[in-house]
């Protein structure tokens, strides 16, 4: 009877087998199978799998570097990707170390497929190799070493500058889809319109400052009036900026996401072609291109952050120069959105800089800086395509588009006559539908900042530019104002009061907020909107409202309302920036770090929330970075705006000011000081933290996380007492079931959404939207859909931006109906 073999003997001979007939794809395949379930190192134990590699023939063992290279690059695993890099390593070593043409050839070839990998003296020494014997040196060889110059690897640029000043290449890289595209058009010109194009490449390629000086726009310029209609070319390969890459890089161990990254070398040069689309003629797309490319530039990659900042930074440097409108509205609505640091600065500087030019406040400025977009009343916007049209219509809150054929009649999508004789227009509309889209998202964020701006407005001004403006009239239409201090809202074509009482005119003007007004009026405005069907752009009517409790009284200076909560580090980083907050994403290092911060400058104060890092294992508690994964919160404090900094190792241990050693640290502010307003919306701001943040959110964290580490607070948060978003989810639900179809099966309980089944009865938590079925509290996990939002049919909600309110419905209209519920992974849950 012949042994069993074990799967990794079982593994290594059916490899062995395919080396011996040369069948390098499968035997790559039966690789990467194996390093998806190898973590050891390539010693002793793995020593049947490098002997099998090793039956390949010579002459295909390039192939097999190459084909096993190819799917290291797709792998996403970080342990797999560790395995497979460790095997190349030992793959391609011999290549680099034999002193021939040929194994240069391939150690180049695959050393072209990352970042950079050898240092600078070998890869001198190879290419060397290729030149002596009368060989061409590939561009992505060249892309290569490019970028080991630009990350300054192992003194590279000794090495390696020299080498590449006597190469007759583009200035380019190749494997971008901007710089392919910018490459294969000036390959597709007539040889002297082609030079220029390069003179212009190599112009640009030295933008190494922050900013271009008077003698680099001159020589910019006069290069662009060489050209022949350099415009359009530019506007189409800025527009491709961020595609996914054409050729795609192999990460090693260590680094972010190269292929999200940019090329580090070719950066420098699009920063130098961004610089110079400010001089071009006008031209409605431009702005639009360089708002985007800003937007792309300041995406975030794990492990490295935000894309390129200096190109972002350069997009806003060239909408500053651009003297239309479609520039400054793109600043303006990037200006509400962007959260990055450095590039924010840059944005309010240009505002601040235009509205000086005006002679103008920066808030006019923001404000008269919103287009219209070609909507010839509030929402509404019609083109026509020869007999066809389309409706643009934004008067809910959403864009939506109608299209009519020749005939008049509703069509579901766009007629085929305008698709073949109105392609050009029918861009353009596309893009302004986008435009709209993202200028609205952009304006209901601002508007919803000026609850703590303290705005006042002029009637007549505040008409023009809010309530009758074409765009922003769909959102001050939705809200609540104060005219000489009667709350109104426009209802029936005039601004009503909840009385129906009509306001014509006014002295002052300004946003209605439900903290300092009387609680019949708070509940008259809430009956009105909901019954004229309403949806806020956010909540506002039915928004939160925090006082001083009796426990903050007690502690004085601080509350601990929101401390002891474990949140998603990454998650909490990117709504407190969206909120105005400023943060640091903490490291698992031996540094120190401000709580995050609000400053408010109106105020004359400084919120900080209380923060920390959790856990000590690199594997389970921190990203392949460094950063942690959770963090845990603490106190909220307020300080004088000019009070020192605090700060706290990123572990914990506690927080202090550096002050000098003769001056006193400034003392927290007593909460009853701070006026309720502020106090509300900072408060506001930590439980929108804590209710979206909070790994007790996670459905799937009924174990309680890595180690079960956080089953107790899982559990506490998951079924616990409900925050102050969570009640006035409670006091919308409990008016909004009696309207619902499943009346007769959901109530409101205590805690929870109640709804009977017709299998169990189901407990829906109204803070977290985790469920408790009968019978025992059983726990069901239900992950809900990672889409923009959870689908709860027809239903009439009133305010926008409720996520957790919208799965609760939706999960429980879906379990009153449990008999028909298809999802397996439910099924089975339900069956137990």
């Amino acid at each position: 009877m012949m042994p069993t073999l074990s799967p990794e003997r079982e593994r290594a001979e059916r490899m062995a087998a395919l080396a011996r007939v040369g069948d390098v794809e499968a035997l790559a395949d039966e690789v990467l199978a194996y390093t998806s379930v190898y973590t050891g190192q390539w010693r002793h134990e793995s020593r049947d799998v490098t002997e099998a590699l090793r039956l390949v023939a010579p002459e295909r063992k390039p192939e097999l570097l190459m084909a096993i290279l190819e799917r290291s690059c797709r792998v996403t695993d970080a342990e797999q990707r560790r395995v497979t890099n460790d095997l190349l390593q030992i793959l391609v070593q011999p290549y680099s170390k034999i002193r021939t043409p040929d194994s240069a050839a391939v150690a180049l070839a695959f050393a072209a497929r990352h970042t950079t990998y050898f240092g600078g003296d070998e890869l001198r020494r190879m290419v060397e190799l290729l030149l002596g014997a009368g060989r061409p040196v590939p561009l992505e060889v060249v892309a290569m070493m490019r970028r080991t110059v630009a990350h300054g690897y192992w003194g590279s640029a000794d090495a390696l500058a020299p080498l590449l000043d006597k190469l007759d290449v583009p200035v380019l890289n190749p494997g971008e889809a901007w710089a392919d595209r910018a490459l294969a058009d000036a390959a597709s010109l007539d040889p002297a319109e082609a030079g220029r194009w390069h003179e212009l490449f190599r112009h640009a390629a030295t933008a190494t400052s922050a900013k271009p000086s008077r003698k680099w726009e001159t020589t910019g310029r006069k290069l662009l009036d060489e050209l022949t209609d350099p415009g359009d070319r530019l506007r189409t390969w800025l527009a491709l900026v961020g595609r996914p890459r054409t050729v795609t890089l192999n990460r090693t161990q260590w680094e972010h996401d190269v292929n999200e990254a940019y090329d580090q070398y070719n950066a420098t040069t699009l920063r130098g072609l961004v610089w110079l689309t400010s001089f071009l003629p006008d031209h409605p797309e431009t702005p639009r291109v360089l708002g985007a490319l800003v937007e792309t530039s300041l995406r975030k990659i794990a492990g490295l952050g935000p894309r390129n900042p200096k190109v972002a930074n350069a997009g806003v440097y060239a909408l500053s120069r651009i003297p239309a409108e479609e520039a400054l509205a793109q600043i303006a609505r990037l200006a509400a959105r962007v959260t990055f640091k450095g590039t924010l600065k840059e944005l309010n500087a240009a505002l601040d800089a235009r509205a000086a030019a005006l002679h103008l406040t920066r808030d006019e400025i923001e404000e008269l800086a919103v287009p219209a977009y070609g909507l010839t009343e509030v929402g509404r916007r019609v083109d026509h395509f020869g007999e066809a049209s389309a409706t643009l219509d934004v008067t809910s809150g959403t864009v939506t588009v109608t299209w009519r054929n020749g005939a008049g009649k509703i069509v579901k999508s766009v007629p085929a006559s305008v698709r073949s004789g109105f392609a050009e227009q029918l861009a353009e509309f596309r893009a302004a539908v986008k435009d709209i889209e993202k200028m609205l998202s952009a304006q209901a964020e601002r508007l919803d900042r000026q609850f703590l701006a303290r705005r006042v407005w002029p009637f007549e001004a505040w008409r023009t530019r809010y309530l009758d403006h074409p765009l922003v009239g769909t959102l001050a239409r939705r809200l609540i104002w104060l005219v000489d201090d009667v709350p109104c809202a426009y209802g029936d074509g005039v601004l009503r009061t909840s009385e129906d009482k009509e306001i014509v005119t006014g002295g002052t003007v300004r946003l209605w907020h439900p903290i300092d007004r009387p609680v019949d009026e708070v509940l008259a405005w809430r009956a009105w909107l909901e019954a004229r069907r309403v949806t806020q752009p956010f909540k506002q009517a039915h928004r939160e409202v925090y006082l001083l409790t009796a426990a903050e009284e007690n502690t004085g200076t601080y509350s601990n309302r929101y401390a002891a909560h474990i949140l998603r580090q990454h998650q909490f980083h990117a709504l407190a920036a969206v909120r105005g907050w400023r943060n640091k994403l903490r490291l698992m290092v031996d540094d120190e770090y401000e709580p995050a911060t609000r400053v408010l400058t109106q105020w004359g104060l400084r919120a900080e929330f209380w923060i920390e890092g959790v856990g000590d294992d690199w594997e389970a508690d921190a990203t392949e970075s460094g950063a942690y994964l959770r963090i845990a919160t603490d106190q909220v404090r307020f300080y004088p705006i000019t009070a020192p900094d605090n700060y706290a190792h990123a572990g914990g241990g506690g927080y202090e000011q550096w002050v000098h050693q003769d001056a006193r640290p400034t003392d927290p502010l007593p909460l009853a000081e701070i006026p309720p307003l502020v106090l509300s919306e900072v408060l506001r701001d930590v439980d929108l933290f804590v209710g979206v943040a909070s790994v007790g959110n996670d459905p799937t964290w009924q174990d309680g996380g890595p180690g079960g580490r956080f089953r107790e607070y899982w559990a506490s948060y998951s079924f616990g007492e409900l925050s102050g978003t969570a009640q006035t989810r409670k006091e919308m639900l409990e008016r909004l079931v009696p309207r619902l179809a499943i009346a007769d099966r959901a109530t409101v309980e205590g805690r929870f959404l109640v709804v009977r089944g017709e299998l169990r009865t189901y407990k829906i938590h109204l803070g977290s939207s985790n469920i408790l079925m009968s019978p025992n509290d059983q726990y069901l996990c239900i992950v809900p859909k990672q889409s923009a939002g959870a689908s709860t049919g027809e239903i009439f909600l009133p305010f926008e931006g409720d996520r957790v309110l919208a799965v609760i419905l939706s999960k429980a209209l879906m379990l009153a109906k449990d008999t028909q519920i298809t999802d397996p992974t439910i099924v089975q849950q339900l069956r137990r």
